[in-house]
């Protein structure tokens, strides 16, 4: 006789809904005059940063998080936009009323993208499939803006399948078919595998799902430590992963380039100080409070140092974390060259029961 627990696990429906290039559409949106046009979201001067780019932009090479003067180089006629975040804020609340329509599993990742979980079919719809298209035609509509959509029976696939189609489409990724669309694709198409990991991959002969496939869980726990777990069950189109409408955020942080590079400790310190300002803002309107704390810093020359200290309570005072990102910061001098970055992170939500006690700054 066997168990409930031997009985499968009901086959789920996921919708990973991706905006098309979502801050720069809302920028043609809502000035007809840049439609058509290679537009980028973000400063055009100094160390400016492309925060997204239109699809007339990215014929050209231009993608999120290049450097301006790259992206001017790529494309000289790009047009620049300043961005309006609170613009975007709004417009994601309406697409995001939208989704809580079909379900209430709802699990934002970003501004611009979410995993739908449509099992139940609210909605009485004859499938994931035409759920999508319902979603995104009403998103098209409230907002003028579209979106592409993937379905499959899990998170790891349907955003997969989201960028298969895009812009302004949709795809499917049926259970049957899941193994073999993931034995097909380079290693590099696969979310969570970063440029870094791709090339040690490529190293090792794996290029392809089905090169990933043919190694054994020992030999990638091995060979990537924590990793190799994820990746042993995302090369068999694998992800138990449940969509989570409340997911627990793991850190908030504030960064900022510099026009010129800094090597004074007073300057340096006082934009620690002020990044550090950002992230207490967001602390006390969220009341989530954590306990360790990070300083980025990038070099002249790009290099980037991290330094963190976990505290044995949650941060409880603005004060605070002002003393330990100006401690963490100290022990980089006397600099090795000017730093042209730096940021303020603090991670380790939940970790405890809210702020109190004293805290260790050792």
């Amino acid at each position: 006789m066997s168990s409930q627990q031997d009985k499968p696990l009901p086959i789920r429906k996921i919708i990973h809904v991706d905006q098309d290039a979502f801050f720069a559409s809302v920028e043609q949106r809502d000035a007809p005059e840049l439609k058509g046009k290679p537009v980028a979201v973000g400063g055009s001067s100094g160390r400016g940063v492309v925060a997204a780019a239109s699809y007339e932009a990215r014929v050209f090479g231009v993608r999120s998080a290049m450097p301006s003067v790259t992206a001017l180089r790529r494309c000289p006629d790009l047009i620049f936009v300043r961005p309006r975040f609170e613009v975007y804020k709004a417009v994601s609340q309406q697409i995001r009323a939208i989704f809580l329509d079909y379900t209430d599993l709802v699990e934002p990742l970003s501004l611009d993208e979410a995993y739908l979980d449509v099992t139940a079919n609210r909605l009485g719809l004859p499938s994931a499939t035409a759920t999508a298209e319902e979603i995104r035609a009403r998103i098209l509509d409230t907002t003028g803006l579209t979106a592409s959509a993937g379905i499959s029976y899990n998170k790891f696939l349907a955003k997969l399948a989201s960028d298969m189609n895009k812009p302004n489409g949709q795809f499917v990724i049926p259970v049957k078919a899941g193994p073999r669309v993931v034995a097909s694709l380079p290693v590099g198409k696969f979310h969570g595998i970063g440029p870094k990991t791709v090339e040690r991959m490529e190293a090792l002969g794996i290029r392809t799902g089905a090169d990933l496939a043919a190694w054994s869980l020992p030999d990638l726990q091995r060979t990537f430590g924590k990793a190799g777990s994820w990746y042993h069950g995302i090369a068999r189109a694998e992800d138990h992963r449940p969509v989570r409408p409340n997911r627990v955020r793991k850190s908030s942080g504030s960064e900022t380039t510099f026009h010129h590079d800094l090597t004074d400790p007073e300057a340096i310190e006082e934009r620690v100080l002020a990044m550090a300002d950002d992230v207490w803002d967001w602390v006390e309107k969220t009341g989530q409070h954590g306990r360790t704390v990070t300083v980025k810093a990038k070099y002249a020359d790009f290099r980037i140092v991290t330094r963190s200290r976990t505290l044995s309570a949650p941060v409880a005072d603005r004060a605070t974390l002002h003393a330990t990102a100006r401690s963490l910061i100290a022990t980089l001098y006397p600099l090795r060259m000017g730093l042209r970055l730096v940021g303020v992170t603090m991670a380790g939500f939940g970790a405890g029961e809210g702020p109190s006690g004293q805290l260790d700054l050792l």
